[in-house]
């Protein structure tokens, strides 16, 4: 069942989802956490930055955080839809509309239907040049990670 998404106005650099589940570490991962978000179906996976037991400890609950991942090549298409690609598991493809721009950490902030900041590092692309754009989409580096903010 989807659940509406709260209408209080937060941070457009914070995203607001609950935590379905958290994953230990193990000799290939780090501790990662499973994201769902009001009114998608998504399970996103990201990598924990932290300490997890906070994270664990809100299992089942809806939390603010901040999403981060390293852009590849980003395009600037004149079409399209705010998404995470897969929907269930860890992002390999994100697409949105520009919400701002870091140019002294080369960081570009989008909505994909939750802000991510992405690190661009492409050769000859920077945040500023890019933050002109209206829609961006870029694949994106495995270990996309996530920094829990507060509970919400």
């Amino acid at each position: 069942m989807l659940h509406p998404a709260p209408t209080t106005k937060i941070d457009p650099t914070l995203a607001r989802g609950t935590v379905l589940a958290v994953h230990d570490a193990d000799d290939r991962h780090p501790d990662r956490v499973v994201m769902g978000f009001p009114n998608t179906d998504y399970q996103i996976e990201f990598v924990i930055q932290g300490e997890p037991a906070p994270v664990k400890a809100l299992v089942g609950e809806m939390v603010l955080a901040r999403l981060y991942a390293e852009a590849r090549r980003i395009d600037t298409p004149h079409a399209g839809g705010r998404r995470f690609d897969p929907c269930i598991g860890r992002p390999t493809r994100v697409m949105g509309s520009v919400v701002g721009a870091d140019p002294v950490s080369n960081v570009l902030v989008i909505n994909a239907g939750q802000p991510i900041a992405l690190k661009v590092t492409a050769p000859g692309q920077q945040a500023q040049e890019l933050a002109k754009a209206d829609f961006i989409v870029c694949d994106v580096k495995p270990g996309a990670w996530f920094v829990l903010e507060r509970a919400y």
